[in-house]
């Protein structure tokens, strides 16, 4: 079964607090509660996105609003939050796509009109 979490984004903030959310999916992925009253270092504990997933979600982001120029800008705000540590081994583990609204609604979800955030000139389908 293949699962993916949902961002739609209608260009009501800015590209950097649209990168901002990579980061907090990164937070996500890495969280592993403490057990309290124990330490972490003498028990190891699963993150907690364990427990409701096999394999953590693809990660998909539908970029609306704005124009061209607009998704070109948003996408490089996506791929520029690389340079974070943290999100650079969340994109290296977790599918991360972009896609404009105006291109699934033409091609269809399924068809190649999603950008990976760490390589935003390729297309490729939702599934790949």
């Amino acid at each position: 079964m293949v699962r993916a979490f949902l961002e739609v984004d209608r260009a009501t903030m800015g590209p950097e607090r649209l990168a901002a959310k990579l980061r907090a999916y990164a937070r996500l992925h890495h969280y592993a509660p403490t057990p309290v009253g124990r330490r972490r270092a003498v028990e190891t504990v699963q993150e907690e996105w364990r427990r409701h997933y096999p394999l953590f979600p693809r990660l998909l982001f539908v970029l609306d609003g704005t124009g061209t120029a607009g998704i070109d800008n948003r996408l490089r705000a996506l791929h520029a939050a690389d340079v974070d540590l943290s999100v650079a081994l969340f994109l290296r583990e977790v599918t991360v796509l972009a896609a404009p609204m105006t291109d699934l609604l033409q091609h269809g979800p399924a068809a190649a009109v999603w950008r990976p955030v760490r390589d935003p000139e390729q297309r490729v389908g939702w599934m790949e």
